[in-house]
Formats: structure tokens, C-alpha cells, sequence
């Protein structure tokens, strides 16, 4: 009678890299989700399936550090369009948002909804749907949850500030006063008992992008931003004294405010350092001094004298929006965009009410044109780029991705302009469509200006209207030395959001992609900033591929990698999920294997059909629990 093989599956012949060792060509064999022996030439016949892994690269499947899927893990656990990047491990409950505490649902109030439409950009009835199959009503019996899901990647939960204060405070006086004492101690013990259950830390937001949506609290940011330092304060000594994380966006428009707010790291203050970790370090196009201070800060607050435990994320991509209409992240940080941002996504009326009105057509072109006409402070700041916000009005920086005219798609918004401009001057182009002539006659025949053009783009097209721009991170060798900056930490990816807005799914291929141009130290070095590093910021087990692991580990062809344009492989798909359409990455080739606790999740181009029939991927409790 024949033995039992002793492996489940053996790779063979690999380039492994682990945890910043130099990269070595070994066998792995992987049993019952774990692996238990690495070497070489292991005996093949002890194996039920052997994988060939000649020429490729075997490491750890890659940590996602800054993910919004809290709501997707409720209706597509196994986190497809992250998983076939090689993504094994996502951090939820980012930016004070998330669903520790339920649904939350009181009267008329529904934060899931209120808090998450316009700061993640997802639509109102997905968002009522996953409030709906919420049973839960606490941390504890949240992660008990998470546990039962049949989960793709594992899975590490933050504690959402905005949330714990609705817990503690009630939902309008979450985003109308401080808390009072009594308040402000439910907050700290609250905290306090999930770490002890194995939340990973504490997630705040400062960023002057994030607003409700819900009437008559449109013009109000969500409940963290309300919060002072005092209570900022007394809520990280509570993460600090457990050893655990806190996660946090600065308050960008005030140095001072971030300064202080970030010395909250510094172990010298506060006898402890605080595990810190804020988004983002990015090199932002249109006010090159953002990036100098971002890593002067690091510097200083990692400092011996500061003795701070501060890591920027760090994005390894080009940082390139997409905007259907007005509707974008960037748009929230500019008053009158914004008000356009606060109507429902199907309310194009309200939308046209807005773009018609006199005042608000003043307002627009006061706000369009600033900086680019006469002289001040405004035209100096922009001529110096050094302009307060994000979005710079460039037009022949935003280009048209999507349009009812199709002649313009694939043309920057400059172009457009000068072509409508040159059609009223009687110069007729021979490409010109009767469609386009129509609209143009019809619509566009009083424009002047680009202030003009850009009110008429929105009257005329709304959501049909798809343009994006590159606001940051522009320059490949920047991305670079940000991703090997031992100071800042690779991640920032913001997936499960922004569903039209963005497509990082791949970044962290991206950055192998980077890095691998410095030969295999800088990818061992990479792979162990995406894997074994990030898993230790958060406090968790994982992130090697050593004997005893669990078998979370991906195969990449460094060939198919070479070749990858991540920016050239993003679609725009309908997602049942959501019952919308998403921007996503296609990777195809690249990863050839994905395997999640020893269950092959992706092989081949193609998913399992056993994702999100059983779990692969586990809970990750923080190890300070």
C-alpha cells in the first residue's frame, strides 16, 4: 500500500524573496496551509501537485496597508480585483470609517450611508444594502463576523474614529460639539476593549476633502474632523499604551496643526513612542514644496531626538484621478465644486439648477480663473507652484477619457477648447462630425474663455463626461526614491473606493516593477517593505514564507512584469457587485500563482472556483491582543 504524499503542493525551482534576505533558488512544499519545508531538490513524488516555478520569483503575497473594502468584504469577501495582483492581506477601517459599531442606523440617520458616499465616492443604494445585511452592533461581535466570511485576503481591522464617536456621542452631536467627559472615557475604554480583542489601532482624518452626505449636513465634514487635539490626544494614549497603530491624514492646510498633531509620535514627549502611520507622501504637481516637507518630517520625527515611530505611505504610482463630471475627490476641496459634489449622483437637474444660477456661475469663474488673470498673490503662488490646492485647473493637463462627442476622447481639455474657439471663428475642421458641429452650434456658441468652456462641459455632458489628470507623482524616478526611502512605507492604494475615481489595485506591482530596476537587492528590499514590514506597522503575524508560516505566497513571471504598463491596463467594467461601473487593472500574465493559507485563490489568469465558497484568507488579530 502506497503512502500518503506528504505535500499538498510542491513549487519547484523558484527565485525566493523573504524578509530582505538575499534571493535564493529553492523547492517550497506547502501541507494542511502551511509550509513545511523549503530547500533543495525536495522529492518531487512526495507531492500531490508539483508547480513549476523555474524563472519566476516566489515571495510573500503582498500587504495593502490602505483599503476602504470594509462594504465590499459584505457582498464579494474574496476582494477579487485586489487578490489577482498578488494582494493576500488588506488593511480595512481606513480614514475613521468602517464598521466596527453596525449599521448605526437611528430615525432618519444612516451614517453608513451619510459617511461613506461622498468621501468614497460609492453609490447611495449599494451603500443602503450593505446597512441593510448588517447584524452586528459592536466590535466584538464585527470581527466575529469577519471570521465567518468566506474571505479571499486576509483581513486587518482598524478601529474607525468617526464611528466610535456616533457610538459615544449620537450622530448630531458627533459633528456639532466636543464630547464631554463621560463621552470622551466611553471613547477610551471602547478602544481600549478592541485593541484587547485584536483591532490593530486607530484610524482618524484631518484631509479638507471629506464631507457628509446627507441633507442638511452636506456642508459638514465627517464626525473625526470635529475632534480636537485634546481628544486626539487622549484617544492615541490609549493606542500607544497598547503598542498598537494609529492611522491618520494630516491636517494639510496648516502646518502648525500638523506638526503638533503628528509630535504626538515622539517618544520623548510621551515617554512611548506611537506607531504611526499617515496618508500620504506624494509629490503633488502643482506645489513642489508639499513633497520636501513631507519628508522633512519624517525625518525629523523618526529623529533620535523626537524618537518617533512615523511612517508616510507612500504611493507608487502616478497619482492619476478620473472624474466623471464634476464628480471626484478633487473636487471637494474647492468650494464651488464641492456644491456640485452634494447632490445625489442621479440628480442631474440639481446639478444643471446649480450650473445655471448667476451667483454660482460668478463664483465658478472667479474660482476657475483665479491665479491665471492680473496680478496678486494668487498669480505668484501659481507661477512659483506653490498653489493651496490639489487640483491645478491645467487644462491641457486633464484629458477626455470618455464623451458623447467621441472625436474628443483621447484630446486634452486645451485642445477641446482652442478647436471649439477655432470652430467659431468659421474655421471649419474636414474631421468634424454633424454631432459635434450640432452641440458646438447649440451650446458652446457664447463661450469666451476656458472658465466658460469648462460651465458648459458640465451643463452639456454632466456624468457622461469621463476626464482625468495626473495631480501627482509624475515622475518615475520621484516614485522611486519615495518607495526606497527607508522613512516612508510603500502603500496608500485606497482600494474598495472611489469606484470611477481610481485604479491602484496593481500599485504594489508597480513598485516591483520600480524597484526590480536596481537588481535583486532592491527587490528583496521592496518585497520585504510590502510584506514582512507592513505586517509588523500593523502589529500582525504574516508576511514571510519561512517553514512553520501560513502558506500566503504568490509567484511572479519577471518577464511579464518588465513588460506591465500599469497605467495603459486600466478598464472601466460593470461591477454586479455594486450594480455600477469601476475602474480596475488588468495584470494578466504577470502573477501567475496566488496562494492564500495553501488554497490556490488565482492560477493562471483565472480565480478559483472555490473563492468565496470556503475562507482562504483568516482574520489577522494583532499580536498586542
Amino acid at each position: 500500500m502506497s503512502s500518503s504524499p506528504l505535500f499538498d503542493t510542491l513549487i519547484k525551482g523558484a527565485k525566493i524573496f523573504n524578509n530582505g534576505e538575499p534571493a535564493i533558488i529553492e523547492d517550497i512544499a506547502i501541507a494542511a496551509g502551511k509550509i513545511v519545508a523549503r530547500g533543495k531538490d525536495l522529492a518531487a513524488d512526495n507531492a500531490s501537485r508539483v508547480i513549476d516555478g523555474k524563472g519566476k520569483w516566489l515571495m510573500p503575497g503582498f500587504f495593502d496597508i490602505h483599503t476602504h473594502y470594509d462594504l465590499e468584504l459584505e457582498f464579494s469577501p474574496g476582494l477579487p480585483e485586489s487578490l489577482r495582483h498578488g494582494t493576500t492581506s488588506v488593511v480595512i477601517a481606513n480614514c475613521s470609517l468602517g464598521l466596527a459599531f453596525g449599521n448605526q442606523r437611528s430615525g432618519d440617520i444612516d451614517p453608513i450611508v451619510d459617511c461613506f458616499a461622498r468621501v468614497e465616492n460609492l453609490p447611495k443604494s449599494f451603500l443602503r444594502s450593505c446597512a441593510e445585511k448588517v447584524h452586528w452592533d459592536s466590535p466584538k461581535t464585527y470581527l466575529e463576523h469577519l471570521e465567518e466570511l468566506n474571505l479571499g485576503p486576509n483581513v486587518v481591522a482598524l478601529m474607525p474614529h468617526s464611528m466610535l464617536r456616533i457610538d459615544a456621542m449620537g450622530f448630531d452631536n458627533s459633528i456639532s460639539r466636543d464630547p464631554n467627559d463621560s463621552e470622551l472615557k466611553t471613547m477610551q475604554a471602547k478602544l481600549s476593549d478592541a485593541l484587547k480583542l485584536g483591532y490593530a489601532g486607530f484610524s482618524t482624518d484631518a484631509l479638507p476633502f471629506h464631507y457628509l452626505a446627507n441633507q442638511p449636513n452636506c456642508e459638514k465634514t465627517i464626525p473625526t474632523q470635529f475632534a480636537k487635539y485634546g481628544e486626539i490626544k487622549k484617544l492615541t494614549q490609549v493606542v500607544r499604551d497598547h503598542g498598537a497603530v494609529w492611522q491618520a491624514t494630516p491636517p494639510k492646510d496648516s502646518a502648525i496643526n500638523t506638526i503638533k498633531t503628528f509630535l504626538l509620535t515622539s517618544g520623548r514627549l510621551h515617554k512611548k513612542p506611537l506607531r504611526t502611520t499617515v496618508v500620504a507622501a506624494l509629490d503633488v504637481a502643482n506645489n513642489w514644496r508639499l513633497l520636501r516637507l513631507a519628508k522633512l518630517l519624517a525625518k525629523i520625527l523618526n529623529s533620535k531626538f523626537i524618537q518617533g515611530d512615523f511612517h508616510l505611505q507612500a504611493l507608487g504610482a502616478p497619482f492619476k484621478v478620473w472624474s466623471d463630471g464634476a464628480v471626484t475627490p478633487l473636487s471637494e476641496e474647492i468650494p464651488e465644486l464641492r456644491r456640485l459634489n452634494e447632490t445625489n449622483l442621479e440628480d442631474r437637474q440639481a446639478r444643471l439648477t446649480i450650473l445655471n444660477d448667476p451667483e454660482y456661475i460668478s463664483a465658478f469663474r472667479s474660482m476657475w480663473l483665479k491665479g491665471k488673470q492680473g496680478w496678486g498673490l494668487a498669480k505668484l503662488k501659481r507661477r512659483l507652484n506653490i498653489e493651496d490646492y490639489a487640483f491645478n485647473r491645467k487644462l491641457s493637463d486633464m484629458t477626455v477619457e470618455r464623451c458623447p462627442i467621441d472625436h474628443w476622447v483621447g484630446l486634452n481639455m486645451q485642445y477641446v477648447q482652442d478647436r471649439i474657439l477655432d470652430i467659431k471663428r468659421g474655421n471649419i475642421p474636414s474631421d468634424i462630425s454633424q454631432q459635434e458641429l450640432s452641440i458646438i452650434n447649440k451650446d458652446f456658441f457664447w463661450i469666451s474663455d476656458e472658465a466658460d468652456f469648462m460651465l458648459q462641459l458640465l451643463r452639456s455632458f454632466d456624468l457622461d463626461l469621463s476626464w482625468s489628470t495626473v495631480t501627482a507623482n509624475r515622475n518615475p524616478d520621484t516614485i522611486r526614491e519615495l518607495l526606497m526611502n527607508p522613512l516612508l512605507m510603500p502603500g496608500f492604494n485606497d482600494c474598495g473606493a472611489h469606484l470611477t475615481n481610481m485604479a491602484f489595485y496593481d500599485v504594489n506591482l508597480r513598485s516591483l516593477k520600480l524597484a526590480s530596476s536596481g537588481g535583486d537587492k532592491d527587490i528583496s528590499y521592496i518585497v520585504k517593505r510590502l510584506t514582512k514590514d507592513a505586517a509588523d506597522l500593523f502589529g500582525v503575524k504574516a508576511g514571510t514564507i519561512n517553514e512553520g508560516d501560513v502558506a500566503d505566497l504568490i509567484l511572479i513571471d519577471p518577464k511579464q512584469l518588465a513588460n506591465y504598463d500599469g497605467e495603459a491596463n486600466v478598464i472601466r467594467q460593470h461591477r454586479n457587485e455594486y450594480n455600477h461601473e469601476q475602474l480596475v487593472n488588468r495584470s494578466d500574465g504577470v502573477v501567475p500563482l496566488v496562494m492564500i493559507g495553501g488554497n490556490i485563490a488565482w492560477e493562471n489568469d483565472a480565480f478559483s472556483t472555490e473563492l468565496e465558497t470556503k475562507p482562504m484568507g483568516r482574520l489577522l488579530r494583532a499580536s498586542a491582543a
